[in-house]
């Protein structure tokens, strides 16, 4: 069962961040799996911490008394735990601990460690080390401190070991882990480390995964199907996946209300102990998505986009049809796969507006067909006054190879033409004078679209690096490049 905890908020948890001090954040997450009776290793655990010298805070006490849980013959109660917490709020430290009250307190065998970037793990790595060097009692349990080139290993008595390696060769040798933890998830953008970590498993006595991250974006493919796990938990009574969001609502202003500063407390448990609010509001006026998935734990679109939701939704206007006897300016892109592409037209509105609508797509899991792509435009041409297609030459060449001789108007848009055309779309987008139908499918395409820096202070819309299908927003900026351009091309006027 799936639990949302933005009802019934605990007051005495929240104090008012208007004063100086006392500000507190939320011990329970806002949303979180069925919580259980069943016993828990959860007072050895914070046991073992307060003995060398690290205090708990409420909210990783709370978590390690989650996590800890076991069933009658001593198995883990639930194998697989995900939480997921702001920045700085003590993801690592509560990862550190466990680690090390793994080894020293359950002696388990063998503790594999790894993240997208081995220098995420190696810095843990490090902290653990230095705490059992620090401590006689635990130094002389260490024999020997491996490192490689994209593995580090910590071995102990009895043959227990704690493995660190980097997300390409986590599984390489690697047999029977008691446990796993998965630093960053939301940096996963495929299932392959994620499935053949928890498969090296499978023979384990009693196993037990973890995942730690802020929010993510559509592109968190392993954080997006543990959630979406958990949510559908709220039929059932599954306890084999553990979800600890500690998150602001989605609906939440960043505007520094009382409801705001409510949202930061549930998202920042760590809120008056290690976070100070100041901190918060030194960075309140940076972009809305970063602010949002590292201080509110909230999913965006795509981290660091191009468009901002806000903007984009800004333009919306509803009931807008194109006009067939309109002067229309098309556009075609193709994903660099040749698996997905997408059909634009635009046409002015009035004097300062111009309107973007996304007419066709096509997608095909082998390599899409230039044939029945340009046949599709020549229809679409024929039923709107239509005075340009444009395309890519990089990705649409083949399409456009079968229009020009038939005697259709194509234009590649390319190089610094279409570092404009974006820049263009961008303008138009801020200043509302592109407007839109609210079209699903070209929404995500503009808001999974990233950018990427062309020449000196230029920049694009990149296909590549954006991770998700942008062909509609590809489309878009090189519809709107004709359509920002007045007959006489001028449109400023000095007196």
């Amino acid at each position: 069962m799936l639990e949302l905890e933005n009802k019934d908020l605990n007051r005495s948890d929240l104090v008012d961040t208007r004063t100086s001090s006392g500000k507190w954040g939320v011990v329970k997450p806002r949303i979180h799996t069925r919580i259980t009776d069943y016993p828990s290793k959860g007072k050895q655990f914070s046991e073992f911490c307060a003995k060398y010298g690290m205090e708990l805070m409420p909210w990783q006490e709370w978590l390690g008394e989650q996590v800890l849980r076991v069933k009658p013959d001593g198995r883990w109660l639930t194998p697989v735990h995900t939480a997921l917490v702001s920045r700085q709020n003590g993801k690592s430290e509560f990862m550190i601990w466990q680690i090390l009250f793994r080894i020293f307190v359950l002696e388990e065998k063998l503790i594999v460690h790894t993240a997208h970037k081995l220098t995420t793990s190696s810095e843990i790595f490090y902290k653990i080390f230095n705490i059992i060097s620090e401590h006689p009692e635990l130094a002389a349990q260490l024999v020997k401190k491996l490192e490689a080139r994209g593995f580090q290993e910590l071995q102990f008595t009895n043959g227990r070991r704690y493995l660190v390696r980097a997300s390409n060769s986590a599984t390489r040798g690697i047999s029977q882990p008691n446990t796993i933890f998965l630093d960053e998830a939301r940096e996963y953008h495929d299932e392959d480390v994620w499935s053949s970590l928890r498969y090296t498993q499978m023979a384990a006595p009693n196993p037990q995964a973890f995942l730690f991250s802020n929010a993510g974006d559509q592109h968190s493919i392993v954080l997006n199907k543990m959630r979406e796990r958990a949510l559908a938990s709220i039929l059932t009574d599954d306890l084999s996946l553990g979800w600890w969001e500690w998150s602001a609502p989605p609906e939440i202003k960043i505007d520094g209300s009382a409801k705001f500063w409510e949202g930061v407390a549930q998202a920042n448990p760590s809120l008056g102990h290690t976070i100070h609010p100041d901190n918060i509001r030194a960075v309140m006026n940076d972009p809305e998505d970063i602010f949002r998935t590292e201080v509110l734990c909230l999913w965006v679109s795509t981290i660091n986009p191009v468009i901002h939701p806000s903007q984009w939704a800004a333009c919306a206007v509803e009931g807008l049809r194109l006009d067939p006897s309109a002067d229309t300016w098309l556009a075609v892109d193709l994903s660099p796969d040749r698996r997905q592409a997408a059909l634009v037209a635009s046409q002015r509105v009035d004097k300062d507006r111009f309107q973007v609508q996304l007419l066709q797509t096509w997608t095909n899991p082998g390599y899409l067909s230039d044939k029945l792509i340009a046949n599709n435009i020549a229809d679409w041409y024929r039923r709107f006054s239509v005075l340009k297609i444009a395309y890519s030459a990089r990705t649409a060449s083949a399409v456009a190879a079968r229009l020009i001789p038939a005697g259709l108007p194509c234009e590649a848009i390319d190089g610094q033409p279409y570092a404009q055309s974006c820049d263009e779309f961008l303008s138009a987008i801020s200043s509302q004078r592109l407007i839109h139908s609210s079209q699903e499918e070209l929404t995500a395409h503009c808001l999974s679209a990233v950018r990427v820096t062309f020449g000196d202070g230029g920049w694009v819309m990149g296909r590549k690096v954006s991770a998700a299908v942008i062909t509609g927003a590809v489309a878009a900026a090189m519809a709107s490049h004709y359509a920002t351009q007045i007959n006489d091309g001028v449109d400023i006027s000095v007196a």
